[in-house]
């Protein structure tokens, strides 16, 4: 896993250049978020369960045919097997928000993830309104705990919304 430091340094190396102003305002933009980030993820660390859990239940709200019969969240199973991914998305974004960078994503959530909900017949697009609901509660909670500037809660979510959306299923 990379973070936001390693990898602008890494472009750099790897072009032979010299860090430049833009390198530069990327790098103090990062550090001048640092201990936001920390705060967001320990907050999504000690509330994850109850993210998921009222981001589920408003998402079932919103989605209704889900929890009904013939419904991909309708057994047991298949309800617990949705509050897991949801869970997987929301801890895999506090590595990316403590990380500054979306890599860990790809590697290990979004690669592969679009063929495996299409073989198992599981639809994205109730997906991308799970993983929206998460974001916008992540967002309050950290406005909430007294963070003015919660933009850059936004980069991980966007990513997984922005890669899962552009498959029309």
């Amino acid at each position: 896993m990379r973070d936001a430091v390693t990898t602008l340094i890494r472009n750099y190396d790897s072009t032979g250049r010299y860090l430049d102003q833009a390198a530069l305002d990327s790098l103090k933009s990062y550090f001048d978020t640092g201990v936001a980030r920390v705060q967001v993820a320990t907050m999504i660390s000690a509330k994850a369960a109850e993210i998921v859990k009222a981001a589920a239940s408003q998402l079932f709200e919103t989605v209704p045919e889900l929890i009904r019969p013939g419904g991909n969240a309708y057994t047991t199973r298949r309800y617990a097997a949705c509050l897991r991914d949801m869970d997987y998305y929301l801890r895999y974004s506090s590595y990316a928000l403590v990380a500054g960078n979306s890599n860990v994503l790809d590697e290990r959530v979004l690669q592969g993830l679009r063929e495996t909900y299409n073989s198992l017949g599981v639809p994205i697009a109730p997906t991308v309104v799970g993983i929206q609901i998460m974001k916008d509660m992540v967002k309050a909670k950290a406005a909430a705990a007294g963070l003015e500037d919660t933009s850059f809660v936004d980069q991980p979510f966007d990513h997984i919304l922005r890669e899962l959306s552009e498959v029309s299923v």
